[in-house]
């Protein structure tokens, strides 16, 4: 799947806050950096943190703190 489209998931788990997606992003992407095991089948030498991350968000392994489900 293109990543935009992945995004664009990704942005309505986030409610379509902008502001939560991109914390959230920058949040798992730095747990990403320091060594945390992705929870989907990316290879973090192939992808971007940020990438992987808005994939696990898109596909609601992430949960995003501030969201009411």
């Amino acid at each position: 799947m293109r990543l935009e489209k992945v995004a664009a998931l990704a942005l309505e788990k986030a409610n379509f806050n902008r502001y939560l997606l991109s914390s959230a992003v920058s949040k798992r992407a730095n747990e990403l950096a320091d060594g945390a095991e992705p929870k989907v089948e990316m290879d973090p030498k192939k992808h971007k943190y940020a990438d992987i991350a808005i994939v696990e968000i898109a596909q609601g392994l992430i949960k995003i703190e501030g969201i009411d489900n």
